[in-house]
C-alpha cells in the first residue's frame, strides 16, 4: 500500500467520526429508553420532557417565504414608496428664485 493511500483527508476523518458518534447516540439513546421502561421512576417527568421537544421542534419550524412572495413584497414596496414619493413631490415647496 503506498503512503498517499493511507493518508485519510481531513473531510473524510470528519465523516466518519460523525458517523460513528451518530451511531453511539442512538446506542445511549436505545438504552435510556430501555432503562427508563425498566425503571419508570427514573424517567423525566412530562413537563420537562415536553419542554425539551417544544424547544427541538421550535427551531425548525423556521417560516421561509418563497421567491414568488419575496417578488410580491418586493413589487408592494416599490410601488408604495414611489407613491410616497409622488406625494412629497407634490407637497414640496419650490425653492425662492433670488
Amino acid at each position: 500500500m503506498a503512503k498517499t493511500d493511507a493518508k485519510l483527508s481531513v473531510e473524510r476523518m470528519r465523516e466518519l467520526a460523525r458517523e460513528g458518534a451518530e451511531k453511539l447516540l442512538n446506542q445511549l439513546r436505545a438504552e435510556i429508553i430501555a432503562i427508563e421502561r425498566t425503571f419508570p421512576e427514573l424517567a423525566l417527568p412530562q413537563r420537562r420532557r415536553a419542554l425539551r421537544r417544544s424547544l427541538k421542534t421550535a427551531g425548525a419550524k423556521t417560516r421561509r417565504m418563497s421567491a414568488e412572495a419575496k417578488r410580491a413584497v418586493s413589487l408592494r414596496m416599490k410601488r408604495y414608496w414611489a407613491e410616497r414619493r409622488k406625494a412629497r413631490a407634490k407637497t414640496a415647496k419650490p425653492a425662492p428664485k433670488e
